[in-house]
């Protein structure tokens, strides 16, 4: 989908203070053989500090770049992959108490670690159906340090970080431009993120851990379905970025930069840059292995890394690419086109 009329005005981060893969070995806490094999630095750790917190002031540093009031957005969506806070409460009404007001209207959406892409496929087409409706809050916060998680064994080659990240998107003129993105699933592979785990009772009733490591593995031993997909998978996703990035009229050579989920090294190299033929200097590895898997602010924090770093410049290009349970595969192409407020 073509969007050169939609623009990021805005741009938010929470990071929490990092804990070396180091420190968690001597801690018992991730493998020592997997420091090599993986080559993962850390992970950004927020303790206590719940989710909507971390998303909170993410969109306050969003909103201050944007530097129109709160009030004014026509949308707030939250995207969350993790357990929020109380069941039965919504975090955005959190961030709508503190920061919009009740009249900017606000939605929670589940898309795993793709939600970001869901937010803003929803953000443009809401900003474009009607003229007055200007500009739209996107944010994603999670905090894994729960008893049900283990992020320093999260999957292998992914350890999961905390964070939280924003972003306003517009129809004014911004210092960036939304030129094109996309969004597939592959239904068949649904079940590889399943397992062989029950719809019912859901797992968070019954206090069962979540391990992917322990889903995937159950796939393989059944040959089932999913795993058949993958090959397809991986296919269409290239498939779908390189018709994204034609529709900007662009190559993959053009692409200055490349955020993909923040894995391992292999991971990233053999899933993304390889197939695009792209080198790993482009890609956003060497900072997203200092911080982990953020969940659905991979991306967002890349983003706000490489522009505040002065490594994305105007003129630039950058490709958001991103996968997530579904399985879903999702990409976005930005152009920077300036500089932002404060930079």
């Amino acid at each position: 989908m073509r969007t050169p009329d939609v623009y990021i005005g805005g741009i938010g981060a929470f990071l929490p203070p990092t804990v070396t893969v180091q420190e968690a070995v001597g801690d018992g806490l991730y493998p020592a053989e997997d420091v090599e094999i993986h080559q993962l630095g850390g992970a950004a750790v927020a303790g206590d500090l719940p989710a909507p917190e971390m998303a909170l002031r993410a969109a306050q540093e969003a909103v201050k770049q944007f530097g129109r009031p709160a009030s004014e957005l026509s949308l707030m969506i939250y995207a969350s992959t993790w357990h929020q806070g109380p069941d039965g409460w919504l975090p955005h009404a959190y961030l709508q108490r503190h920061l919009t007001g009740g009249e900017v209207p606000a939605v929670e959406i589940r898309q795993g670690c793709n939600g970001m892409f869901s937010a803003m496929l929803l953000a443009v087409s809401h900003l474009r159906a009607e003229e007055h409706r200007r500009h739209a809050l996107l944010v994603a916060a999670d905090n894994y340090g729960t008893p049900m998680m283990d992020r320093w064994r999260m999957n292998p080659g992914t350890v999961a970080g905390d964070a939280g990240s924003a972003l306003v998107l517009t129809k004014d003129p911004g210092y960036a431009q939304l030129l094109a993105m996309s969004s597939v699933t592959v239904p068949e592979a649904e079940e590889l993120h399943r397992g062989g785990e029950p719809l019912f009772p859901p797992t968070a009733t019954v206090g069962r851990s979540l391990s992917f490591a322990g889903r995937f593995q159950q796939q393989v031993v059944a040959r089932s379905a999913g795993m058949a997909a993958l090959a397809r998978a991986q296919e269409l996703m290239i498939s779908t970025v390189a018709d994204t990035v034609a529709e900007c009229g662009l190559e993959f050579a053009d692409l200055d930069r490349v955020a993909f989920m923040n894995y391992s090294r292999e991971v990233v190299e053999q899933r993304c840059m390889a197939p695009l033929g792209l080198p790993m200097s482009k890609s956003s590895w060497e900072y997203g292995r200092t911080i982990g898997h953020c969940g659905a602010s991979d991306h967002v924090l890349s983003l706000k890394h490489f522009v505040d770093s002065g490594q994305l410049r105007p003129g630039q290009h950058m490709l958001l690419l991103g996968t997530g349970p579904g399985i879903n595969l999702a990409c976005a192409v930005i152009k920077i086109l300036g500089t932002p407020e404060g930079a």
